[in-house]
Parts: C-alpha cells; structure tokens; sequence
C-alpha cells in the first residue's frame, strides 16, 4: 500500500498575553499510515523541536467550532479581523496557547482529507483485511 504524507510548514503565533505573541515556524504533518491523527511540529528550525500528536477529527472541528477537551483545544476566532484557529495544549511540561492562520489550516487539512477522506481511516490501516486473514486460520 502507497502511504501519503502532507505536510504544510507555516508561522503560528504562541499567545504570551493578550497584547503579546511571539511568531514560532511549525510544521503540520499528516501520514496515511496513521490516519486518524495530525502531527504539529513546532520550533522546526530548532535543535529540540516539539512534536504535539492528536485526532485529525479534533482540528477538522475546530476549524469551524469549539471542540477537544482535556489536552488539546482547538476553536476558531478573529484577531484584527483575520480569521485564526486557536489551539490550547496542556502537558505536564506546562501549557501554550497558539494562534495559527485559518486558511492555510484549512486548505492543509483540505488535502489531507482528499487523500484519506473521513470515515476511510480504518481501511488505511488495513485492519479489516489482517482480522479477515486471522480469522480464515
């Protein structure tokens, strides 16, 4: 099977305080072979980046509404009257608040869903076929 990997490198912004935010390169990756999740790289350029994993589902919703609890938030806003996304981590390492443009998201999660469109996921990973194949043992 052909794995696909869509990948979009873009600023985000962490969101210091409300009149203060530092621009961070990220890296926003999404592999067929895992296909339920999306993969954010921050501080690319860096020698310890950052990798943050969560549900693909998660940021196709948080798009258009607030959505995730827990660890990851994701919801949408305007800041100056630019559409943002907004996503709130929490880790035991601490917590971040990053504000990253709507429509480069968009448009990358857009292709991610052309190359396994949702409710495809399973099949990806070929699951059906190895439990069909266990089973005619």
């Amino acid at each position: 099977m052909q794995h696909t990997v869509v990948e979009r490198e873009l600023e985000i912004r962490l969101v210091l305080s409300p009149e203060r935010s530092i621009p961070v390169p990220a890296r926003l990756a999404y592999r067929s072979e895992d296909p339920f999740a999306v993969h954010v790289t921050f501080h690319i350029t860096s020698e310890h980046p950052v990798e943050w994993t969560f549900a693909r589902e998660l940021l196709v919703e948080g798009v258009f509404r607030p959505c995730g609890n827990g660890d990851v938030r994701v919801w949408p806003t305007k800041v100056d009257g630019r559409a943002v996304v907004l996503m709130a981590l929490s880790s035991p390492e601490g917590d971040a608040l990053l504000q990253a443009p709507a429509a480069p998201v968009s448009a990358w999660l857009e292709r991610t869903l052309r190359v396994v469109p949702p409710g495809t996921e399973a099949e990806q990973l070929g699951l059906d076929d190895a439990l069909a194949q266990l089973l005619a043992r």
